[in-house]
Order: structure tokens, then C-alpha cells, then sequence
């Protein structure tokens, strides 16, 4: 909005015309943004559910019981506006935009309830959410991609990217969900994603020398989402002050599934879908492995192999177990939850090793990904 309000305000202030650059769109809503989450939540995280805690996990799992839980809600409302203002949005930006909010909406829904939602059903408003998104991009956007290693840009026919889209969104989704179990865990994960993501957008894609040295198409529009990125970041660093160990107040599924489908969402503006391993690698390996681990054992089971833990089974029949079975049960998923209950990791040790991760291996596979071609 700002963007085009500066049109008009320039006539009485020439400087107003500062509006119209993305760096200081950019700059002004990821403090906005920052800053009204970081004042807005303490004064109402008392409305929010409170999280049951999670039992089978012993007393790790029991921690977060009592606290508010379903934060997530209110940190995207609060950069609502900050978006709005700072971003020059289109029919098409507001489309994935509503989607956005309606599968936060679905993840506070489940948080409310007094029965968790199944599977089932959290699969199918994922699903119907992220077809949404898809449809949308492909009409802001296009269905253009390019690929890393080898030059060139492909035409996806709208058939196949707008299923194919909603996938990616649907699986960046539940991910970073699966990964939302330490304090500051996802959202500090997702906070640098969100950062090198919107950089790349706007030195890379949206400025036509750069975008032309390293054989990437160029997108103006490229810019907007950079913007759009950065300002939710702002309100995840806003979140996150008061997320730090010991936490105040937790995200849920409401915080979770956005900032996820986010993601995805950014991946597929860059045109190159293969940037999410290298935009969120400790994340995806933390929550999408799980989702990995649990389609492969009913793989196997179909294949007539008994896939159940061997702790669950007579010594005889778990001696006799496939050693993939063995294998796949001796890592548990969410990563987080193998490293603290195996390794004896703490809370903190989890978070600062798992960033640090993240922060090594996302320009690493960046050089890969983007400059080898």
C-alpha cells in the first residue's frame, strides 16, 4: 500500500517517493512487523488454548503442558498489517495470501480443539489449502522452472505444476511442523530460511545483471516476495524473544503450518523447486524424514515384512526383523527428539547445533545448486 500511496504523497514531500524503493519497503516492514509482534503478544497470549503436552514422550513431552499454545495465530495477524503496508500486492499475491491464512487458521483449529485432529483430516485441509496456493502461483507467476546443473528453462504444463506445487507446499508444510517441538527450534530454523531466501530474491531473481551472471531467468516481481519474506521474518524475530528457552508462549500448528506453506511458497517464486533442500536442509531431514520413515515401513508391510519395533516383539521374531526395519526403528523422528533422548542433547545443545547446521550447509548446497550450472 505504501508503495502506491507514495504517488500521491510525493506531491507534498519529494523524500515520500522512498517509498517506492523495495530496500526501504523491505527495511520498514520487517521492523513493523518485529516490533508490533514482540508489543502485541505479551498482552494477549492469556486468550490463547493452552497445550496438553504430550505424555507418550515422558517428561520431555510434559514440559510445555499449561502453556499457551496456538501463538502462531497472533504473530501472522500482527504482521498482517505490516504486510499490507510494506508489500505492493497483486490479485495473484493476495490469493496465496488468503491460502496462507486459511491453513494458519485450520493449525489454530486443531490447537483449540479438546481432541487433536487425526491425520486424516489434517492431511485433506492441508491438501485443499495447498492446491489453493498452487493455483495461485501459477497464475502470478508462471509455471517456468529451471534446474540445477544444467542450463536452460522448462514450460511445466498447468496440469502437472499445480499438483506438483501443492505437493512441495504440503510436505515444506507438515515438515516444519514435525520440527516445532524445542523452544526456538522452528521458528529459528525457518527465521534463516526466510532470510537468505528473501536475499536471494532480490540480489539474485530480481536484479537482471546478477539473475543474467549466473544464468537464472530474471522476475521483477521477484522483489514483492522478497518483501513479503522479510516482513514475516521480522515477525518471527518479534515471536521468537519471547519463545527463548524457557518459553512464554508456544507457536502451535496455527504458527507452524504458515510459516511452512511460506516457504514453499518462496521456493517455487525462485522458479527452481529444488532450492528447498538447500533453503531448509536440518528441517527437512528433522520433520520430512519422519514423513519418509512412516510411508517406507508401509512399503515394507505391504511386502508382507514385519515392521514393527523390536521392542514391541518376542526376542525370536525380533532377531529374524530385516535389518532395514532395524534400521529405520533405530532413529527416531523428529530428529530433535532422537538427538535429546539418545544423544542426551539438552534443549539448548538441540537448538544451537541444529542452527549452526543449518547456517554451514544452506550456502554450501546454495554454490551447488545455483552456481553450477
Amino acid at each position: 500500500m505504501l508503495y502506491w500511496l507514495s504517488f500521491a504523497l510525493e506531491t507534498c514531500w519529494g523524500p515520500f517517493r522512498l517509498l517506492r524503493s523495495h530496500a526501504m519497503l523491505l527495511a520498514l516492514g520487517t521492523l513493523m512487523a518485529a516490533f508490533c509482534v514482540w508489543g502485541f503478544l505479551p498482552k494477549i497470549w492469556r486468550m490463547l488454548p493452552h497445550d496438553h503436552g504430550k505424555a507418550i514422550l515422558g517428561k520431555d513431552g510434559m514440559q510445555s503442558a499449561g502453556k499457551p499454545t496456538g501463538g502462531g495465530f497472533f504473530v501472522t495477524l500482527a504482521t498482517l498489517p505490516a504486510v499490507i503496508l510494506a508489500m505492493p500486492l497483486s490479485i495473484q499475491d493476495l490469493g496465496v495470501l488468503l491460502f496462507l491464512y486459511f491453513a494458519m487458521s485450520c493449525g489454530f483449529a486443531d490447537d483449540a480443539s479438546e481432541q487433536p485432529w487425526g491425520q486424516l483430516k489434517k492431511g485433506l485441509f492441508d491438501l485443499a489449502v495447498s492446491l489453493g496456493a498452487a493455483f495461485f502461483l501459477w497464475t502470478g507467476h508462471g509455471s517456468e522452472i529451471w534446474l540445477p546443473f544444467v542450463k536452460g528453462v522448462w514450460t511445466v504444463p498447468w496440469y502437472l505444476y499445480v499438483p506438483a506445487a501443492a505437493f512441495l507446499l504440503w510436505f515444506t508444510m507438515n515438515a516444519t511442523n514435525c520440527s516445532d517441538g524445542v523452544d526456538g527450534l522452528a521458528g529459528s530454523l525457518t527465521l534463516i530460511t526466510l532470510i537468505v531466501m528473501a536475499t536471494f530474491l532480490y540480489l539474485v531473481i530480481g536484479y537482471a545483471p546478477v539473475a543474467k551472471y549466473l544464468n537464472v531467468p530474471f522476475h521483477a516481481t521477484a522483489a514483492r516476495w522478497a518483501i513479503l519474506l522479510m516482513t514475516v521474518g521480522g515477525g518471527v524475530a518479534g515471536y521468537l524473544w519471547w519463545n527463548a528457552e524457557p518459553s512464554k508462549v508456544l507457536m502451535g500448528d496455527a504458527g507452524s503450518r504458515f510459516l511452512g506453506m511460506l516457504v514453499g511458497c518462496g521456493v517455487l517464486v525462485t522458479g527452481n523447486p529444488f532450492l528447498v533442500f538447500a533453503l531448509a536442509p536440518v528441517v527437512l531431514v528433522n520433520g520430512g524424514a519422519g514423513l519418509g520413515k512412516l510411508v517406507l515401513l508401509r512399503l515394507l508391510r505391504k511386502f508382507g515384512l514385519e515392521v514393527r519395533p523390536p521392542s514391541m516383539l518376542p526376542p525370536e521374531l525380533a532377531e529374524k526383523e530385516s535389518p532395514l526395519v532395524k534400521l529405520l526403528h533405530g532413529v527416531r523422528f523428529p530428529l530433535h527428539d532422537h538427538c535429546k533422548r539418545q544423544l542426551k542433547w539438552s534443549n539448548a545443545q538441540v537448538l544451537m547445533r541444529f542452527v549452526l547446521l543449518q547456517a554451514f550447509l544452506t550456502p554450501l548446497l546454495f554454490v551447488l545448486l545455483v552456481k553450477i550450472r
